[in-house]
């Protein structure tokens, strides 16, 4: 079984695992904090080659915790353009194409080897979706999506993958292509969720950042730091909230406490 709340209050750690927290100060050296920086890339790409198209759910969760999908309608049939700022192999991109056949999509990857998964999926179709791979912290969105285009941009678990401080790259390049009045939705790791917890001793490479046995990197978010992150970009704050969701295995006798922020934030 699971079960969820929402909430502004962050999760409370049990003294075990603060303490285990606050043993785990050794960070990763500069040397390889570079290293990883350089091949950011190619890590996700080799994530890629090897867990294809297999890895991640179809996220048909979308429409339904992202019902301003349909409410930023002004009239049912209206047409939508979204963005889908980091949209992997197509979990989310293809289900919202198939449920809502008013939608435009445009959507970019990092990784060169995701986006030709995207191009080579069945439901590929150019009159729906424009596909392109792009780094969001570098490669200007304006030369694939024309200014103040888009109705809504999607930023579904892509910007934990950043470094800290280019983040707000991210943020500045979506602005320009993001209509005033519409917005952009964020779903990511919110601080102290079970997958933080996990990370062994010599993962961390900063404050609510460590990195993968893979190379990938993962940073947990606080409501203030995102809010934060935002506003200092132009966005005005919406919603912003934990998402705390336990899963409950009774057979093994395991609880997971997975903590995510969900968040809306408005081109003025």
């Amino acid at each position: 079984g699971a079960f969820q709340t929402k909430g502004h209050n962050a999760r409370i750690l049990s003294p075990e695992e603060a303490e285990r927290l606050a043993k785990d100060q050794v960070l990763v050296s500069d040397f390889k904090q570079l290293k990883l920086e350089k091949e950011a890339q190619k890590n996700w790409d080799l994530f890629y080659k090897r867990n294809s198209t297999n890895f991640f759910k179809d996220r048909h969760w979308t429409t339904r915790e992202f019902e301003e999908l349909k409410a930023c309608r002004e009239f049912a049939d209206q047409k939508l353009t979204i963005l889908e700022a980091g949209c992997g192999v197509g979990n989310c991109l293809f289900p919202l194409l198939e449920e809502d056949l008013n939608i435009f999509a445009y959507a970019c990857d990092f990784s060169p080897r995701a986006v030709d998964y995207v191009k080579k999926n069945s439901l590929y179709n150019t009159e729906r979706c424009k596909v392109f791979q792009c780094d969001l912290t570098k490669d200007d969105l304006l030369e694939n999506i024309p200014a103040d285009s888009v109705d809504v941009v999607t930023l579904i678990f892509v910007l934990s993958a950043i470094h800290p401080d280019k983040m707000h790259l991210v943020l500045k390049n979506i602005y320009k292509v993001l209509k005033p009045g519409k917005c952009v939705l964020f779903r990511d790791y919110g601080l102290y969720d079970h997958a933080m917890l996990r990370f062994k001793s010599g993962s961390k490479l900063g404050e609510n950042f460590y990195v993968r046995q893979d190379g990938t990197r993962s940073y947990f978010f606080t409501a203030e730091f995102l809010s934060q992150l935002f506003r200092d970009e132009g966005y005005e704050e919406v919603v912003n909230e934990y998402v705390h969701r336990e899963t409950v295995n009774r057979k093994e006798d395991l609880r997971v406490r997975r903590v995510f922020l969900q968040s809306k934030f408005q081109k003025p």
